[in-house]
């Protein structure tokens, strides 16, 4: 199952202008909205800590390897003597990866449904952002809105839960699988009558068998899409027939 490296911002130096706190404290909230949709769609993840930097966050990504993206979430600034100035969203990736850039024109499909002004979304390359160009798989930094205009400032602060739906929808879409709305975690018996039950990484017959689950096995559910459950087991994420297991 796709497995990302998630890293909000650690520039605690950046205060929003409506005085809700810091680019990194309202990004940790952001990514703390976005989680839940990571489990409910069987993407696991790895997510740096306050006390990091982006360099260090690089390095814990590249050292544990593994992932298949590294998303960076951060607000922007107009910089000094232009405080307030702009708006709008930009997805960086890195002129040379077709996969970063196409990750970034979904994201930005993505955001438009629920940035206001969705003219203002756009994809950039870039190689001068280290967490966009250092990853040793691809990578997005994406700047949402602009934390010195308060217009900007209010709808991130507003809507955490729909622009963390947004970027849920675009990783999905990026891993080609289906999304899923979060849901109350259940615990699920796998009822076979004695075979084991097939887990697989996408939600059909078709999906590659990632691990097996045996017949009354506890199984933790986070979601459900046409027949087929989110199944949590024994450290292993992916989908199993709904049909089989008894809730």
């Amino acid at each position: 199952m796709p497995k990302i490296y998630l890293s909000p911002s650690t520039q605690d130096w950046n205060p929003y202008i409506t005085g809700s706190g810091s680019e990194e404290y309202n990004m940790n909230l952001l990514a703390d909205a976005l989680e839940p949709y990571l489990v409910s769609n069987a993407i696991t993840w790895v997510r740096n800590t306050p006390d990091m930097t982006a360099a260090s966050s690089i390095r814990q990504a590249n050292s544990i390897g593994g992932f298949d993206f590294y998303l960076a979430l951060h607000s922007n600034a107009s910089g000094a003597g232009n405080e307030g100035a702009n708006r709008g969203i930009i997805a960086f990736y890195y002129p040379t990866s077709a996969n970063g850039q196409r990750a970034a024109e979904l994201f930005a499909a993505s955001l438009r449904e629920v940035y206001p002004l969705p003219d203002l979304v756009r994809t950039q390359s870039t190689t001068s952002l280290g967490e966009v160009r250092q990853p040793l798989f691809p990578a997005n930094l994406i700047e949402i809105g602009y934390h010195d205009n308060y217009a900007d400032a209010q709808w991130i602060e507003n809507n955490r839960p729909q622009i963390a739906e947004a970027l849920a929808r675009g990783l999905t879409e990026y891993f080609d699988l289906p999304f899923i709305y979060p849901q109350p975690e259940q615990t699920g018996i796998v009822t076979t009558g004695g075979t084991p039950l097939r887990l697989r990484d996408y939600p059909g017959t078709g999906g590659n068998v990632i691990a097996t689950l045996p017949n009354g096995a506890s199984v933790t559910i986070h979601g459900e899409w046409q027949g087929w459950y989110v199944v949590h087991y024994n450290g292993s994420v992916g989908y199993a027939a709904a049909a089989y297991i008894s809730v």
